[in-house]
């Protein structure tokens, strides 16, 4: 019997990683031979080249712009040449299915799979699908989708509703290593406060502006994205990095209460992890109103408090930061209506079946 293969494509955010992350030590498991198609410097490259089992290769991409701009004349081009060179990895590597979870270096890949006959699972996390994945839709075998709502906005004869995969060694942290990471102590809550794979400068300065008074009620986790450490800053409580890899399930485990963007995946590793949120998601001026869409699911259903950017000052932050506090326990009451099904053997389950077809 020949080696079974799996080839992976997603990237331009972490967002488009995470559940491929997820997925790909179970495949290898499984006894799978593993690639990767991403970018030639996007975070899925950092994120995925270390990992051993994995094959790594670059292609071109063009970043698909809804907005008019000199350079949408050569990104189609730099589409064409990605899927000229992912019809040549893919012709070389020989993979049996491949699993993409969007971004616009997944678009040039599931066009090459098509035209290669092999059969692309699509993974939409969103409550209304991107633009790649929209681009991607008609060459696929299969479409998941993390909201029920989405399947409104998905072909209904190759979609499924499937919930959010989740990793899994996200619940294996250690609380007092977590603490001990950042020089914490015990007697007062940790809030974890992130801005996305690539930061935010205006919930970074926000933070930093009440720091005073909220480290009168909390310790701070602030992952504040590359570049935007604050040196100046050193405080008993208040521990800041640009990233966290390895030490994030040991501080999620530390944590009591997140401040966050509202990207689909991290939302839902967050209500896993019964966290109450105050979400801030990206405005409709900076995005395609997704995360907005994401929070306010996430808000009806009692999961979390929203925050608009528009409305983002340091003194509103600390309000909100003190509403979250007060209503701890009836978010965590909400939260524990949430069953996290078993996502990921699903969607292992729909990628090994379009696999055999």
């Amino acid at each position: 019997m020949s080696q079974k293969r799996i080839l992976f494509t997603g990237g331009g955010t972490a967002g488009h990683v995470i559940v491929n992350l997820a997925l790909i030590p179970e495949f290898i498991n499984k006894g799978y031979e593993i690639d990767y198609i991403g970018s030639y410097d996007g975070i899925e490259k950092q994120l995925i080249e270390p990992l051993n089992g994995v094959t790594y290769h670059s292609i071109s991409t063009g970043k698909l712009r809804r907005y008019i701009s000199k350079e949408n004349v050569k990104d189609p081009f730099k589409v064409l040449k990605g899927m000229w060179q992912a019809m040549r990895i893919i012709g070389k590597r020989k993979p049996h299915v491949i699993f993409s979870k969007g971004g616009f270096v997944s678009v040039p890949v599931v066009a090459a799979a098509k035209l290669k006959r092999v059969p692309t699972v699509i993974h939409e996390s969103d409550y209304t699908p991107g633009l790649a994945n929209k681009l991607s839709f008609p060459f696929a075998k299969k479409i998941l989708a993390t909201f029920p709502e989405t399947m409104n906005y998905l072909p209904k004869e190759k979609s499924v509703h499937i919930g959010a995969v989740v990793r899994e060694e996200l619940f294996e942290g250690s609380r007092s290593e977590g603490l001990s990471f950042c020089g914490f102590h015990k007697q007062k809550p940790v809030v974890m406060i992130m801005g996305g794979s690539m930061g935010s400068k205006k919930i970074n300065d926000s933070v930093r502006s009440q720091l005073d008074s909220l480290l009168e009620q909390v310790q701070i986790i602030h992952l504040c994205g590359k570049g935007q450490l604050d040196d100046s800053i050193n405080r008993r409580g208040y521990a800041q990095f640009e990233y966290v890899s390895d030490e994030l399930k040991d501080l999620f485990a530390a944590t009591d209460y997140i401040i966050s963007r509202a990207g689909s995946n991290a939302i839902f590793e967050f209500l896993a992890l019964k966290k109450p949120m105050l979400l801030i998601p990206l405005s409709r001026q900076a995005s395609r109103g997704d995360q907005i869409l994401n929070a306010d699911s996430f808000v009806k259903q009692g999961y979390a408090m929203k925050l608009e950017e528009e409305e983002l000052t340091g003194s509103r932050l600390l309000e909100d930061v003190q509403k979250l506090m007060k209503d701890r326990n009836q978010f965590l009451d909400n939260m524990k209506n949430y069953q996290s099904e078993k996502t990921k053997e699903k969607v292992i389950d729909i990628i090994q079946e379009e696999e055999k077809k």
